[in-house]
């Protein structure tokens, strides 16, 4: 009897908790329905199953000369609809909260398609123009200056790409923005000895961190941001029946810099950033090997250093046409190497020029895109640097229909 009392008693309780909740809390839900169709005219680089296109593949011949990445591909996708839900309240203190969380289908398990956490979050912020975030969003990177395309890429590997779990204190006063983060690799992940991996920051017992600041006037915004990420490669190595504990650190610091100016119907937006083994954003790089242990098989690092550059122009609202061009180098690492790991280290630069027009109404948008990337592969020498080049091209064209809510 008592035991049923007290089961009342708590479902009376969450019910008024629950009443009590919706004196300051709201939420709103939102989505989109995309479909996506593409074409390549060669093999590419790229993740999610072709949706997210990064380089194009170098020649690889057969026997008889063939290129066999000089093949066509397409396919039609609906896997980056998607739904959210945002929320506010109740206010803690003089704290105003509010939370995220978003979701898609492109995660992976035994089925072709299974949801996947985009962002979740929760925020407090205070009227003195300080906020704190604690979830998973976009990386600073990434930022709030970023291109505006079709493709899903959404400019990389010339602009950073990825949400990460991140802790974030945010302080915006009238014209001036100061953030510092702390952030995890969960779902983009650092290339490495294994591949890519978390464990590699997971072994490293540090976070990456970032700070920036932003000048703030009106639809204006320009600014500048700092990135230091240390990883693990290794933990230990096995020659011939012995196993060694090793002591391996690479540590790079990578910068940007970005502005954008919007007007009615035209948006200007540019950024530069010298990534140093930013491969867990979807960008170009990685790291090399200077030294090996001959007794151990310890390995002494340097980072590649990639500078990548964007513009992006867009004009209309209704009928909407949208220019990008992006282009990234490879500079190479500041001491002589023996070995290599990394993304695409054998491309010496790369452009691609996206055009895009699409038609735009309240709840609907459809739109085709046209980006042609040519890639300048070669050999690389002791510094990382690629001499010897060829070209390399794709033509990829995007058509996409998306009802959003």
């Amino acid at each position: 009897m008592k035991r049923k009392i007290g089961l009342v008693a708590l479902l009376c309780c969450l019910v008024f908790i629950g009443f009590a909740q919706k004196k300051n809390f709201t939420y709103k839900f939102y989505g989109q329905i995309r479909g996506d169709l593409f074409y390549n005219s060669r093999a590419n680089g790229e993740i999610a199953d072709g949706l997210f296109h990064i380089y194009p593949l170098d020649h690889s011949y057969d026997a008889d000369g063939n290129d066999l990445n000089a093949q066509t591909n397409s396919s039609f996708y609906m896997l980056y609809t998607r739904l959210g839900l945002d929320l506010t309240g109740p206010n803690i203190g003089k704290a105003t909260t509010s939370a995220k969380l978003e979701a898609d289908f492109r995660g992976t398990g035994t089925s072709f398609a299974v949801p996947r956490i985009r962002h979740a979050y929760l925020n407090l912020a205070w009227g003195k123009g300080q906020s704190f975030l604690v979830g998973q969003t976009w990386h600073p990177f990434f930022g709030d200056v970023h291109p505006e395309m079709l493709n899903l890429s959404t400019g990389a590997p010339f602009n950073a790409f990825s949400r990460a779990p991140q802790i974030r204190y945010r302080y915006t006063g009238k014209h001036w923005q100061f953030t510092a983060t702390a952030l995890w690799q969960l779902q983009y992940l650092a290339e490495g000895p294994a591949g890519k991996s978390e464990a590699y920051q997971k072994n490293s017992g540090i976070p990456e961190f970032h700070s920036g600041i932003d000048y703030l006037n009106g639809s204006f915004i320009a600014g500048i941001g700092a990135d230091i990420l240390s990883l693990v490669p290794r933990t230990k190595n096995t020659i011939g029946d012995k196993t060694y504990k090793l002591d391996e650190r690479i540590t790079s610091v990578s910068f940007e810099a970005h502005a954008q100016y919007k007007l009615p119907d035209w948006t200007f937006a540019a950024k530069s950033t010298l990534a140093s083994n930013m491969t867990h954003t979807c960008m170009l790089g990685g790291y090399g090997i200077t030294n090996i242990n001959p007794r151990t098989g310890e390995q002494d690092y340097t980072p590649f250093r990639h500078s990548a550059t964007w513009f992006n122009i867009i004009h209309g609202s209704k009928w909407k046409q949208d220019l990008y061009i992006g282009y990234v180098k490879n500079l190479g690492t500041s001491k002589d190497i023996v070995g290599s790991y990394g993304t695409a280290l054998d491309i010496d630069q790369m452009v691609t020029i996206n055009a895009q027009i699409s038609y735009n109404l309240t709840h609907w948008k459809v739109g085709v895109e046209y980006s042609p990337a040519t890639a300048w592969y070669g050999t690389a020498d002791e510094r990382g640097r690629v001499r010897d080049t060829h070209t390399v091209t794709n033509h990829r064209i995007l058509w996409v229909m998306m009802y959003i809510f």
